[in-house]
C-alpha cells in the first residue's frame, strides 16, 4: 500500500510540475486577439448574458477561482493582466464556472452543497482517523475509526464530484473560444493542452483521496473480520 502511495505522490507532483511548465510556456504565446485575461473574462460573461459577476484580481500564482457566494471570478496577476493564451483560457475556464452556476448546472451545485461538511471533514477527519486507528489497535473499539472513515468519505466524494465540474468547465470555455474566433486553431490546441493538465491536478488528487478512503476502510473491515 505504502508503494501505491509513493507512485500516487510521484504521479501527483509530476502533474503538477507539468502544469506550471505549460502555464509558463502558453504565457509567453501572446494572444492573437489581444484581450488580456480581465478582458476575455469580461467577454465571456456579457456573452453568456451575465451581468452580476465581478471580475478581480486575487494574490497568488494560479490561483484563480470562481466564488459562487460572492459571484466573483477571482483571476491570479498573470491571468488578470496578461495577455496570452494561458491568461485566455484560464479566464475562460473560470467564467465557465460562472456560466454553470448561471444556468444552475446540476454538479456544481451538489458540490456547493457540499462545502460546509467538507470544510468540518478536510480539518477533522485526518485527526479522527488517527484517534481511531490508535483506539482500534490498543483498545478494540473501532468506532472512532468508522466516524473518521465516513468524515473522509465526504471529502473523497466531493473530489469525484469536482472532476465533471471543471471538466464542464473547461469544455464550456474551450467552446466558447473557438465560436467566438478568440483562438486560432493553433492558439486553441494550446489552451486545450494547458486546460488538460490543469484537469489531471483533479483527477490525481481523487485517486489519491479514494485510494486512502479503501486503505483506512480495509484495516476497518480487516480488524473486525
Amino acid at each position: 500500500m505504502i508503494i501505491i502511495f509513493i507512485v500516487i505522490a510521484l504521479v501527483g507532483a509530476l502533474v503538477s510540475s507539468q502544469l506550471r511548465s505549460r502555464f509558463r510556456e502558453y504565457s509567453q504565446v501572446p494572444l492573437s486577439a489581444g484581450l488580456s485575461g480581465k478582458e476575455v473574462a469580461e467577454k465571456m460573461l456579457r456573452d453568456n448574458g451575465i451581468y452580476d459577476v465581478q471580475v478581480t484580481s486575487a494574490q497568488g500564482f494560479l490561483s484563480d477561482h470562481y466564488n459562487p457566494s460572492d459571484k466573483t471570478v477571482n483571476l491570479s496577476p498573470d491571468v488578470y493582466s496578461g495577455r496570452s493564451i494561458a491568461a485566455a483560457a484560464v479566464a475562460a475556464h473560470e467564467c465557465g464556472h460562472a456560466v454553470q452556476h448561471a444556468t444552475a448546472y446540476s454538479m456544481l451545485q451538489f458540490r456547493s452543497a457540499m462545502v460546509p461538511v467538507v470544510k468540518v471533514s478536510s480539518t477533522l477527519g485526518q485527526w479522527v482517523l488517527m484517534a481511531g486507528v490508535l483506539l482500534l489497535y490498543f483498545r478494540g473499539n473501532d468506532f472512532v475509526l468508522l466516524i473518521g472513515i465516513i468524515m473522509f468519505a465526504a471529502s473523497t466524494l466531493f473530489s469525484l464530484v469536482t472532476l465533471p465540474v471543471e471538466y464542464d468547465a473547461s469544455n464550456r470555455a474551450l467552446k466558447w473560444l473557438d465560436q467566438t474566433g478568440l483562438t486560432s486553431n493553433q492558439e486553441h490546441d494550446k489552451a486545450k493542452d494547458a486546460l488538460k493538465w490543469a484537469a489531471r491536478t483533479y483527477v490525481v488528487a481523487a485517486v489519491g483521496s479514494l485510494v486512502t478512503l479503501l486503505y483506512y476502510i480495509s484495516i476497518f473491515t480487516g480488524r473486525r473480520d
